[in-house]
């Protein structure tokens, strides 16, 4: 009978272990899927600031042309292209594919 008990005693001890290793192993992947979406954020945030530096270092460089076209002066501006969400997310994806080495 002790050895009966001691076994049931066992098997409920490590019925409790593994309960509780199955609740860290959820909070690990909770814990990790978090991380991914912070850093993804992170990358979106690198990807936003780059695309308005390069649209701030282009405003400078607009081009300006000055022609005469009958009795008239025509002057023309090219202004660089305002960046939406899809440059964003375009520069985003290659940040993102260089930092975890995927190669396109």
């Amino acid at each position: 009978d002790e050895m009966f008990d001691y076994m049931q005693n066992l098997k409920l001890q490590l019925g409790e272990e593994i309960k509780r290793i199955k609740a860290l192993e959820k909070e690990i992947s909770e814990y990790q899927d978090a991380l991914i979406q912070v850093n993804h954020l992170k990358v979106l945030e690198f990807a936003q600031n780059n695309v308005w530096q390069d649209y701030h270092a282009k405003w400078g460089q607009y081009e300006t042309t000055v022609k005469k076209d009958g009795d008239e002066v025509v002057t023309e501006v090219t202004m660089p292209e305002v960046p939406g969400a899809d440059k964003v997310l375009e520069a985003a994806n290659m940040f993102y594919d260089f930092v975890s080495g995927n190669k396109k």
